[in-house]
């Protein structure tokens, strides 16, 4: 004959599995906060964190960091110009987030830059990969070119949107190396991560970052996709120090951002010391 537990017993069970709950590592939950993170001291390309920094990853609309790269390249080479006008192809309508582009509008080389930043507009990438090179696919060669120039072994590109799309892969370490390399080909690209909002076609388009509003935070670019979860890449300077700090894979919106606010908080702390910063993010990630 099968006995019920006593009411005593099975209070001793519930106080068993809350005890054993509780005495799991501080990070085990927060472990799942992001997927991979890095953190690196821009002043003395020194790194400062690493969490799976090798983890394959989709890039999500961090892809457009790259697209930027190349168009403003281009511009450095004195092949296109940011007042050069374009005309919207129907096309460029892809879906996603978008700066609401209409088909056959025109619009500027200098006003796509900023879709692309502040808005993360899809269409803007296509219009400004479509103008360059014809077509998406062509771009995205000159994307995975420059990739391979800057060490970014673990990266391939597949459009100029990070869009989903299969094979479409990189890492939290890839990330920060094209920001770094980006950043320092090209300083004056702060002035479209930094704006928090932009007008367009008579609307008002707000940054899709969401860690504009911390003192020091200047940048750069955020991405989400189902498959790679809540990404970000996060330029910060106070005083004299620069941070660079990736997340990838959050599991939230809210999740990624604490996770790149503490990294930032304690490489502002330690801005020299790899052990202070592991230790201070200690039960985050």
């Amino acid at each position: 004959m099968h006995h019920s537990p006593s009411l005593p017993g099975r209070w001793l069970c519930v106080l068993l599995l809350v005890l054993a709950m509780l005495s799991l590592p501080a990070g085990a939950d927060a472990a799942r906060r992001a997927r991979a993170a890095v953190m690196i001291n821009l002043n003395t390309g020194k790194v400062l964190y690493e969490y799976n920094p090798n983890l394959s990853i989709p890039p999500a609309s961090l892809t457009k960091v790259m697209t930027m790269y190349v168009v403003m390249d281009r511009i450095k080479m004195g092949r296109l110009k940011r007042t050069t006008s374009i005309r919207v192809h129907p096309t460029a309508r892809v879906g996603g987030s978008s700066m609401r582009l209409r088909p056959r509008q025109k619009v500027t080389v200098d006003q796509l830059l900023t879709g692309m930043a502040v808005a993360s507009g899809n269409d803007a990438a296509m219009a400004i990969s479509q103008h360059i090179s014809g077509n998406s696919r062509n771009f995205t060669h000159l994307m995975n070119h420059k990739a391979r120039q800057l060490g970014m072994t673990r990266t391939v590109f597949k459009n100029p949107t990070g869009l989903p799309a299969a094979g479409q892969r990189t890492t939290a370490r890839d990330m920060a190396t094209l920001a770094r390399a980006y950043l320092r080909s090209h300083p004056q690209a702060m002035r479209y991560h930094s704006l928090r909002s932009f007008r367009f076609n008579g609307r008002t388009l707000g940054a899709t970052n969401t860690l504009l509003g911390i003192p020091g935070v200047d940048g750069l670019k955020t991405g989400w996709t189902v498959a790679s979860g809540y990404n970000i890449i996060v330029t910060a300077r106070r005083g004299k120090t620069r941070l660079l700090v990736v997340v990838m894979g959050g599991r939230s919106r809210a999740a990624r951002d604490m996770v790149a606010r503490s990294l930032i908080e304690a490489g502002f702390k330690s801005p020299a010391s790899p052990k202070q910063v592991r230790r201070l993010m200690r039960g985050v990630l």
